[in-house]
């Protein structure tokens, strides 16, 4: 039988194990096997375009040319962005590129560095 914990989110019991951490493949909801005694809901895991965890204070590279709202300037490819922050949010990373100023972005246009 499968003794696997129901998924957080959603309820769903058909969760899996992927490495360290528990998956639900109805609302795509991670969360780590390491079980504490709080609960894990608020916890919320931001990955790159390649997969790759990202934390606060990473440098990272835009993948894609990206165009900036309200303004006729690109960020180009290959942009290298230093010391992000992460947010809450549809734009989950918090920055400042040079020549651009303060900006967000969105995780899956970038790979960790």
């Amino acid at each position: 039988m499968n003794n696997l914990p129901k998924c957080p989110a959603c309820g769903s019991e058909f969760t899996y194990e992927d490495e360290l951490m528990y998956v639900c493949p109805e609302c795509a909801h991670e969360w780590p096997q390491a079980g504490t005694a709080e609960d894990n809901s608020d916890i919320r895991i931001v990955k790159d375009a390649n997969g790759n965890v990202l934390q606060d204070g990473d440098n990272v590279t835009v993948i894609k040319d990206l165009k900036v709202k309200g303004s006729s300037s690109v960020v180009k490819v290959g942009t290298k962005v230093k010391i992000i922050r992460l947010v809450d949010g549809d734009h989950d990373i918090d920055c400042r590129i040079e020549g651009i100023g303060a900006m967000k972005l969105k995780s899956e246009f970038v790979k960790k560095v």
